[in-house]
């Protein structure tokens, strides 16, 4: 009798994905090196050069390995259209877009090696009306999420409109929303708001790998 619940392969490590991965590491390991021996500025700790390739890497990994199921044209643009819409709240609530500050003046900045690998490229921007912190890492990252999601409303048994609404009640999916909300709260010059800013990455990279890890495996849906 077959007992199998949940799809073992998804979590084999395939000698392709291995190679690759370690390709990729070397690469980025590389450009630490040339970053620190090049630029005038000083990295202090792990976090600004670890966390960045977390997200990269995670992300990446997450994209190659999810197979989209196959669904008709319907479920196909309202799954795009609930994509579209999570990766909007993301990187409004991760801090990559936003309303500007008239009071500043406007400017566009791309920075290329003034800021730390899997930080750069990024696009700072300001404007009256529209304000941008578009860095590399979080790119990745929230299309990743943006394309498991897309994967989960496919996946979702039933109609569309089912899969839609056990979408907007899974948890992990709000979670990065939510960790985004939360710091904006407390954000200020209280003791509380300090401990949340310092750690922030460190945070928001635990919630970004959990959120992939329970879209990714999608407990519930198989």
């Amino acid at each position: 009798m077959n007992t199998t619940t949940y799809s073992i392969d998804r979590f084999e490590v395939r000698k392709d994905t291995l190679l690759w991965g370690l390709l990729l590491l070397n690469s980025e390991l590389l450009l630490v090196f040339a970053y620190l021996l090049l630029s005038p500025n000083t990295i202090t700790g792990l976090t600004p050069v670890v966390v960045p390739f977390v997200w990269i890497n995670l992300g990446l990994w997450a994209i190659v390995r999810t197979d989209v199921p196959p669904a008709g044209q319907r479920r196909r643009r309202i799954g795009v259209a609930v994509a579209v819409a999570y990766f909007g709240l993301l990187t409004y609530f991760g801090g990559m877009w936003g309303l500007g500050h008239p009071e500043m003046p406007s400017s566009l900045r791309l920075e290329l090696f003034s800021l730390p690998p899997g930080w750069a490229p990024a696009l700072l921007a300001n404007t009256p009306y529209l304000r941008l912190s578009v860095l590399s890492y979080q790119v990745v990252g929230y299309l990743a999420l943006a394309y498991l999601v897309y994967a989960t409303v496919l996946d979702a048994a039933g109609s569309a409109v089912t899969g839609v609404v056990g979408l907007l009640s899974c948890v992990s999916c709000s979670w990065p929303i939510l960790a985004g909300v939360v710091t904006g709260l407390v954000g200020g010059s209280t003791a509380v708001a300090a401990a949340v800013y310092d750690q922030s990455y460190l945070l928001s990279t635990v919630v970004f790998s959990v959120t992939v890890g329970l879209l990714y495996w999608r407990p519930g849906f198989r």
